[in-house]
């Protein structure tokens, strides 16, 4: 399905609405505590110190979820992935499969433009220890749901990291899609067709999976190149 005019402006104000949430006050605390203390490399910069909205393309057919902002990163910048290690990762992954329009991503005015592919989290806010509570994530949960029913020309979900795993498939319930029982169970390269959409799980570029090579740039590559095919193939059939 075709995304339609209105499209972007409902993500756009989708987008603000998150902006403006305060629903989780350890949340709001932690992220506007980091802001006003950041590391000394950090210092003089102004924080974004808000919840995160997705980015990307409203046609995606491609939507990557990952778990929550990082304190330093997306927090700092206000972009998913943006300012951290995770983040370097992630968009020379997505350049390197023709979904970025550059392979680096350093602040929401740097030009860099998605085709294809859309980049959120679960969480919207930056969590201590990057570990949201089951209520937290629970009170964030219908953004996601809300932003996936406002992408209609996707048809692949790449759950980063088991947490993105698990909520892509909350999200997928949410708009009606009958997930398999029991519960598909996250691996890396882990696929399942659910109601005419994919969903494949990747290691989370985080610093813990890259630096110890658990996740390898051939890892990633290959899986976006599988969610590329997908996202350009034959609508997918229910999982049988």
């Amino acid at each position: 399905m075709a995304p339609g005019p209105l499209s972007g402006v409902e993500l756009d104000r989708l987008g603000r609405e998150i902006t403006s949430c305060r629903a989780c006050p350890r949340l709001v605390d932690w992220r506007e505590q980091v802001a006003a203390d950041p590391p000394k490399r950090f210092r003089g910069q102004d924080y974004w110190a808000r919840p995160v909205p997705g980015f990307g393309d409203p046609a995606a057919t491609i939507v990557l979820v990952g778990l929550a902002p990082a304190a330093n990163g997306a927090n700092r910048t206000g972009r998913m992935f943006t300012g951290d290690r995770s983040g370097d990762w992630l968009y020379a992954a997505l350049f390197r499969a023709g979904l970025a329009s550059r392979p680096t991503s350093t602040a929401r005015d740097d030009g860099l433009e998605l085709s294809g592919a859309y980049v959120t989290a679960a969480v919207r806010c930056a969590p201590p220890a990057n570990k949201p509570t089951v209520d937290e994530r629970d009170r964030c949960r219908p953004f996601l749901d809300r932003e996936l029913a406002l992408l209609p020309a996707a048809r692949v979900m790449v759950g980063l990291g088991s947490f993105g795993w698990d909520a892509a498939q909350r999200a997928l319930a949410a708009g009606g899609r009958e997930v398999p029982r029991p519960k598909p169970r996250f691996g890396h390269g882990a696929e399942v067709a659910i109601d005419g959409m994919t969903l494949l799980g990747s290691y989370h570029p985080s610093q813990q999976n890259t630096f110890t090579g658990r996740l390898t740039e051939a890892m990633l590559d290959t899986v976006l190149a599988r969610a590329v095919a997908l996202g350009s193939g034959p609508v997918q059939g229910d999982a049988g």
